[in-house]
């Protein structure tokens, strides 16, 4: 099987990382819908082709995960030496040079896997930054064995309520690998687009305690789960849902879940309820039916929002407010796979999340410690992507003066789930200079791109001498732009002098088409494009 481009490069940037002399545990980073399991199955491949003695350890939480990556392995590789080992599948296979594993049935269990060498996680968001929990006991355990034991996080949402970045210490990871995104994959049609619209019902949470960095589940589910509610979501649904055929409900809990379904079949919608608590065979009962189009909706509490895998889903109805913007996208990926009859999938967000959170394209981390206050607490600057507080109305790296947003306008500017549509700008010519903020002093290049008389001039930011995401995102960008104008930058790896590179810049082709989209009134770069027939 041949895998997408992106996907093989993530393999080349986990190659490269260690390459470059780093000792620590690097996460991929790649959107739900991407295949991050086909990046696995290849990776497991790839390295007992050139090791043969290697040991791989694949971890992650739910059973479905389990069984999904290990279908694929045996898609890339038919006869792949892989074992089992899952409480809930029943098996316990060791042994094997790959054993795909549940960290609830193995994370007492490493003198039983004995050596290992490479340690993958699916859904490494769950590990904690603390040396504690399942799956730093087993990592620990493992490292006691074998020293050199390395960890591969894979994620769609690299960040953790109350602690930041997964990478943000004291934290197992240390490097975050992106090798593609949503956009990109929307574009290139790899990923089927999310439309949203406002809605005229809101849940309201005013009063529900914020504890551990979410809103408290049991008075969450008091505040939302009304009768009112529940008869004004429903028949709003009904209303806009028009010809769609697979509806998906995330709910504030069990007894939320149970009575949205109950109103749905009042209404003559076919609808069933899955819960935490619904037996296996029950379970598996209902998403068939689910996806053989028997039953129409499907309302949940806190199971599906990972695991999950039914790609015509035409419709998600969010009824579960919540703070954390990782369960936020884990929500919203559930409609973002290529369907069979349509382009796109609605999402009716009763719960304010869009609001709450921004478009899923521009996601930002949480705070490493939350005020309690339910506020988002941090925001990213358009023009250099600086993390600064929600408060803060000019960026302390580049000056730029976030708008004052009304509250009413800020609702309907945040109801578009996916951002504004990228506008396609042809350049005429670049100029690339280095910049001082005015308020940190730290330097960083920037890139003002001419468009013709009729377009405003858009300049772009490269923050190089940033630590952490920040930085590293910059570097992403840099040798991007590199590769797309045809710029050696072999010759600054001895020394990154930016006044340097920024005059290789200034004699290198711009891009022919630049991608923006309008921040405010700023615009900002989102893809750029070259022709090679001018180079």
């Amino acid at each position: 099987m041949t895998l997408r481009d992106y996907q093989q490069r993530a393999i080349d940037e986990v190659y490269q990382y260690f390459l470059d002399g780093n000792d620590g545990n690097p996460c991929i980073v790649m959107p739900t819908g991407s295949g991050k399991s086909h990046v696995i199955a290849a990776f497991c491949q790839d390295v007992l082709t050139r090791w043969p003695h290697q040991r791989i350890l694949m971890l992650t939480h739910v059973k479905e995960l389990i069984e999904q990556n290990a279908e694929k392995m045996r898609q890339h590789w038919h006869h792949a030496p892989l074992g089992i080992y899952s409480a809930g599948m029943g098996k316990r296979e060791l042994g094997w040079p790959i054993t795909f594993a549940g960290i609830q049935s193995v994370d007492r269990r490493a003198a039983e896997l004995g050596h290992i060498d490479i340690v993958l996680i699916d859904e490494a968001h769950l590990v904690n930054h603390k040396n504690q929990g399942r799956y730093r006991k087993l990592i620990n355990d493992l490292s006691k064995i074998n020293p050199a034991l390395r960890v591969i996080g894979l994620t769609a949402t690299p960040y953790r309520l109350g602690h930041g970045l997964i990478t943000d210490a004291p934290a197992l990871f240390d490097a975050i690998l992106e090798p593609v995104d949503i956009i990109e994959l929307i574009t290139r049609g790899y990923l089927a687009p999310l439309k949203s619209k406002l809605t005229d019902a809101h849940l309201d949470t005013a009063g529900v305690t914020i504890r551990a960095g979410d809103y408290a589940k049991d008075e969450l589910e008091r505040a939302v789960n009304t009768a009112k509610n529940n008869t004004a979501t429903v028949d709003e649904v009904i209303r806009l849902a028009g010809d769609r055929r697979a509806w998906l409900f995330f709910c504030a809990g069990v007894h939320h879940a149970q009575d949205v379904a109950d109103e749905l079949r009042s209404k003559d919608i076919p609808a069933a309820c899955v819960t935490g608590d619904t037996p296996k065979a029950e379970r598996e009962r209902l998403l068939a039916e689910f996806k053989a189009g028997k039953l129409r909706a499907l309302t949940n509490a806190n199971v599906l929002t990972t695991g999950f895998d039914y790609p015509d889903i035409d419709l998600i109805a969010m009824l579960r407010p919540t703070q954390s913007p990782g369960l936020y996208v884990q929500m919203a990926g559930r409609g973002m796979r290529l369907k069979s009859h349509t382009d796109h999938c609605l999402v009716l967000d009763f719960a304010g999340n869009i609001m709450r959170h921004g478009p899923i394209t521009h996601v930002q981390p949480p705070s490493k410690a939350g005020d309690g206050d339910g506020e988002a607490p941090a925001k990213a600057c358009p023009e250099c992507r600086e993390i600064v507080h929600a408060s803060v109305r000019v960026c302390p790296s580049c000056g730029y003066e976030f708008p004052k947003i009304e509250r009413q306008d800020q609702a309907r500017s945040n109801a578009d789930i996916m951002g504004m549509e990228p506008e396609e700008v042809p350049v005429d010519r670049w100029e690339w200079d280095v910049y001082t903020s005015r308020n940190s002093g730290k330097t960083m290049l920037r890139c003002r791109y001419y468009c013709g008389l009729w377009h405003p001039v858009v300049a772009e930011y490269v923050t190089l001498t940033h630590d952490g995401y920040a930085g590293q995102k910059a570097l992403k960008t840099i040798m991007a732009i590199a590769q797309g104008c045809g710029l050696d930058m072999r010759r600054f790896a001895d020394e990154l002098d930016l006044a340097d590179l920024a005059d290789a810049l200034n004699q290198s082709p711009p891009p022919a088409v630049i991608e923006v989209q309008k921040d405010g009134k700023f615009y900002r770069v989102v893809n750029r494009r070259w022709d090679d027939d001018e180079r």
